[in-house]
């Protein structure tokens, strides 16, 4: 039976159509994580997972990712043997881990995506080193404008740039993947708020480890 994409409006398609076939776990996924999600599903042949996505906007209001997870657990949770939550802790103060225990389901360890994708692990061991610096994801390399300059209304108001990102000296863009055209959409990002830009390659770190290990 091949993976499946729950057929559910909030989803992340990248393009493609639902099977009619589900897996047997549902992944509940951030929507910044949908197309590296699905890479490793295919890669690792997961043919047991079925996913769904929340809109990746809702990390600019974090506060509203709780009850929109355990909104869409309420819906889905009877469907599938068992949930998975690809979230980290994104900023809602250790909730996501109180929802995953009432409802008995296990979710991505860490403090957010650039640190699982690192390795949680490594990531600590050098975050007071990297105290004033601003990653980016595949994910935001390719949505900056929708997800940091027009939320942040630098779009309009260019001269807000020193309130937000003031305190910064570099952007490092953690890819997960070789691609010189986000490459080029991230060092142009840098650029674009001032920052010194380097480039750490990462692949999907402890994200391929979570869903491999997702029954």
């Amino acid at each position: 039976m091949p993976f499946s994409l729950l057929n559910d409006d909030s989803l992340t398609r990248a393009g493609m159509a639902p099977d009619i076939d589900r897996g047997k776990v549902l992944i509940l996924a951030c929507g910044a994580l949908a197309n590296e999600i699905l890479a490793i599903i295919r890669t690792n042949q997961l043919d047991h997972l079925t996913l769904t996505c929340l809109p990746a906007i809702l990390h600019n209001t974090p506060d509203k990712i709780p009850a929109a997870v355990e909104e869409a657990l309420e819906k889905h949770k009877d469907q599938f043997d068992s949930v998975f939550l690809a979230y980290a802790d994104c900023g809602t103060g250790g909730k996501l881990a109180e929802i995953c225990s009432r409802y008995g389901i296990e979710m991505i360890q860490g403090p957010h995506c650039y640190s699982f994708f690192e390795g949680n692990a490594a990531f600590e061991a050098r975050a007071e080193d990297e105290i004033d610096t601003f990653y980016l994801t595949d994910f935001l390399a390719r949505g900056f404008e929708n997800f940091v300059i027009k939320p942040l209304g630098l779009d309009r108001h260019p001269e807000l740039r020193d309130m937000y990102f003031g305190h910064y000296n570099r952007l490092i863009y953690m890819a997960q993947t070789d691609n010189p055209e986000l490459d080029a959409m991230a060092r142009a990002a840098a650029e674009k708020i001032g920052l010194e830009y380097s480039r750490q390659f990462t692949g999907y770190g402890d994200l391929e480890t979570a869903m491999t290990g997702a029954k």
